[in-house]
């Protein structure tokens, strides 16, 4: 097993992203001859490592492909991997919740009529902060309550609901839908027209520490970024992007043509001195574009 084998990466992968360190901007056959390998073995691993956040593809054709920064790559391996143990724990508290429903701390709560009532009694409640992941039902803030809300990106279907999001954040494969009011009340979904309410305990807190790793991940949609080189529809553009949406997804959830998005990512790139989305991204978020 390689470094990085605790971080679920094959010593296979790893040796083909040290390769890439080693020759950074490679195409497949170069890989493969410095490697040893064949071109579809190495295909194989190259995918690997995109999905893993530590490589990435530049434009046109051949294909080149670029390491992610170390730091930055492994830092991003293990929040998701402390994220994938909470998210297990979590799922073996949510069938314990549901069993001990009876029990003072949780409440089962059916039906979509019962479920928007006691949802908006919560958030009447809230008295200081609301947290959110990808919850189904439409948010109406509370004055003087401070709300932090992550997107799943498939929620962003519609090119009015990327606009409709700005202020919060997105990522790919939000786990549960969930609000914590006050951090003393939690309502989770867990199946179509079913919530568990919460109140103090140690699901709660699980919840809470897994809403933390989720927020740390995800990408921002915020207007309130410094805007330096890049205007507010840029930074949009560009925190679709780093959340892993393609061109294609980017522009109908924009309702753009996919043309003016890799006009606009170009634009980007330039300002910003990269030559990847990744670098685009890390440097926008170095200079505080993103917060």
């Amino acid at each position: 097993m390689g470094r990085l084998g605790a971080l679920g990466v094959c010593s296979e992968d790893e040796q083909l992203y040290r390769a890439l360190l080693v020759r950074p901007e490679s195409t497949t056959s170069q890989l493969a001859a410095d490697t040893g390998w064949p071109a579809t073995r190495v295909g194989r691993h190259l995918r690997s490592l995109l999905a893993l956040g530590l490589a990435s593809r530049t434009p046109g054709r051949p294909a080149q492909y670029v390491p992610a920064v170390p730091e930055a790559a492994v830092e991003l391996l293990a929040l998701r991997k402390q994220a994938a143990i909470v998210e297990a724990r979590l799922g073996a508290s949510v069938l314990t919740a549901e069993f001990r429903a009876r029990n003072d701390a949780c409440n089962v709560i059916r039906g979509a009529s019962a479920i928007t009532q006691r949802f908006s009694q919560a958030q009447q409640c809230a008295q200081s902060e609301v947290l959110v992941l990808d919850w189904p039902l439409e948010l109406g803030r509370v004055p003087g309550v401070s709300y932090r809300v992550v997107h799943d990106m498939a929620s962003l279907a519609e090119p009015g609901d990327v606009a409709a999001a700005t202020g919060c954040r997105i990522l790919r494969d939000v786990p549960v839908q969930l609000v914590v009011v006050d951090r003393t009340t939690g309502l989770l979904h867990t199946a179509p027209e079913v919530v568990v309410e919460l109140g103090p305990s140690s699901l709660l807190d699980g919840l809470l520490r897994l809403f933390e790793l989720l927020w740390q991940q995800a990408a921002p949609l915020s207007p309130s970024a410094p805007e330096g080189p890049l205007s507010f529809e840029d930074r949009q553009l560009l925190a679709l992007a780093a959340a892993g949406l393609t061109d294609q997804a980017i522009a109908r959830r924009l309702g753009v043509a996919q043309r003016t998005v890799e006009r606009r990512m170009q634009r980007i790139l330039k300002a910003l001195d990269a030559t990847t989305r990744f670098q685009a991204g890390l440097r926008a978020g170095q200079r505080g574009l993103l917060v």
